[in-house]
């Protein structure tokens, strides 16, 4: 009779939150990337079975001192070739696909909508702070629902995308997910363009705007213009001219 396997438990503090990790999006709580950096970090050291705990720290970039944040078991580990890639949106054909629930409301998309994507950014070998940039745009063609597109339609216009391509993750997915096709208007920018500044919010904590810049194009979204993280938001009337004229320049 073997021994039980001695379970551990790994804690570490989450000093910022950009989604990456953990991860706890699509049914699943992945953890990867560097903790501890110079010696062998948790996603090394941790086996299946064990228990990793993220925790607050004294950093006015955390959730504060003393909070339990997330809670995980570890039930497998893979390495990232183990893993399809997933590109969403992906530029070649233009298609983005989305089941989460802040994204829902982009199924309401009309022909000739323009949909702007950001990301967060730093500089890679030289001096420059995080901030989001708008990396691309997509003119739209069609957007809905998976469960409204046909078989032939899924086929011919979204098979290059993520959760189209493979069947698990789409029959997992399909009624809550949420497809854009774009036209050929739609673009990958050669050059990033920075459309946030630093802020703070309710607790006093950094936090990723709307520049003020950006505002004069875009419009303030009703006073919501924290973007770090945020559901879409929907450019008002009387700003969709200059945000259109705005968009047209990007490259």
């Amino acid at each position: 009779m073997e021994p039980a396997k001695e379970m551990k438990l790994f804690s570490y503090v989450v000093e910022h939150d950009n989604g990456y990790a953990p991860n706890p999006y699509f049914g699943v709580c992945t953890l990867c990337g560097c903790k501890f950096e110079g010696r062998r970090n948790i996603v090394q050291l941790a086996k299946e079975g064990d228990w990793v705990v993220g925790t607050g720290g004294a950093s006015t970039k955390s959730a504060g001192h003393g909070k339990l944040l997330y809670a995980m078991r570890v039930d497998k580990k893979l390495t990232r070739w183990d893993q399809p890639v997933h590109f969403d949106p992906e530029f070649e054909t233009f298609t983005y696909g989305d089941p989460t629930r802040p994204k829902s409301s982009l199924r309401q998309l009309g022909e000739g909508s323009l949909l702007v994507f950001y990301a967060g950014l730093k500089g890679w070998n030289f001096d420059c702070p995080p901030a989001l940039y708008s990396i691309g745009c997509f003119e739209v063609a069609r957007a809905g629902l998976a469960s409204a597109f046909s078989q032939a339609e899924l086929v011919g216009m979204f098979q290059n995308n993520f959760h189209v391509m493979h069947p698990d993750v789409f029959e997992d997915q399909k009624d809550r997910l949420v497809l854009v096709k774009c036209s050929a208007n739609s673009r990958l920018l050669k050059k990033a363009v920075k459309i946030s500044s630093v802020g703070a919010d309710k607790n006093g904590r950094p936090l990723h705007r709307l520049a003020p810049e950006m505002q004069a194009v875009f419009g303030g979204f009703e006073g919501k213009t924290s973007i770090q993280r945020s559901p879409p938001r929907r450019v008002a009337p009387e700003f969709t001219q200059s945000a259109a004229q705005f968009i047209s320049t990007l490259r």
